[in-house]
């Protein structure tokens, strides 16, 4: 993921304020397609910036974007986590030759004489207290309001870290349903309660651990960055092949 120093510069063009529901597309870290809705939040005549992306993305990283029936490739020039509402977000521009999906938003921008919002360089820091890891780590989803009847899923995290995951699922929960999660931690079976942080339809959601102590946070973040290590030189492989 970029930091500061990888931030879209001050001469990019004027920005507007927009808030466009759009589908993003690309290949994960691992080598995976993703596909996910996010907001285009910002908007010029080549570029946006883009909030509510679950994919951890790096500068330089081409993505697709559609936004009803248009579509268009963009390059990342940033991107920087920021927090449990905005979640990941980029900067991207159109690549050359490619349409501008949000065409005629600007049109009627232009119409209406729509001031430019103030343009500055993005400072956006790291604000999740642990790193995640996208590494399938099996846990288990029950209903955190009913005992022994509702909902009980077994199932992997598409990424995850000390007091979080993302669970990749077409039927996503409500943002706020109250949720009972149990995974293993080494040889100990660990339950917490949980809370659905944010709800992507068809594509996931996003889980806040609520019940977790500062120490088992860190042993699971610290047994989350293990298994990452481990599963690194089979995805560099996959990735060869």
């Amino acid at each position: 993921m970029t930091c500061a120093h990888d931030r879209m510069p001050e001469t990019s063009e004027p920005r507007f304020h927009a808030d466009l529901l759009l589908r993003v597309l690309g290949m994960d870290a691992s080598g995976h397609p993703f596909s996910q809705t996010a907001h285009a939040c910002d908007i010029s005549d080549r570029g946006a910036k883009l909030s509510g992306l679950e994919m951890l993305l790096t500068r330089g990283d081409i993505i697709g974007v559609q936004l009803g029936e248009k579509k268009a490739r963009c390059k990342v020039i940033w991107a920087a986590d920021a927090g449990p509402v905005q979640k990941i977000e980029a900067g991207v521009r159109v690549i050359d030759g490619q349409p501008c999906p949000w065409q005629k938003e600007r049109i009627n921008q232009r119409t209406e004489a729509t001031a430019p919002i103030p343009r500055s360089v993005p400072v956006l820091q790291d604000k999740r207290k642990f790193h995640r890891h996208r590494i399938l780590f099996p846990i288990e989803v029950a209903d955190g309001q009913s005992v022994g009847i509702g909902l009980h899923m077994q199932t992997h995290t598409a990424d995850v870290c000390g007091n979080g995951c993302y669970v990749e699922t077409m039927i996503p929960l409500p943002v706020k349903k109250l949720l009972n999660v149990s995974f293993w931690l080494n040889a100990e079976r660990i339950y917490t309660t949980a809370i659905v942080r944010t709800s992507d339809g068809g594509v996931g959601m996003g889980i806040e651990f609520t019940g977790l102590d500062e120490v088992t946070q860190q042993q699971l973040q610290e047994q989350i960055e293990t298994l990452a290590l481990q599963a690194a030189p089979l995805r560099r492989a996959k990735a060869a092949f």
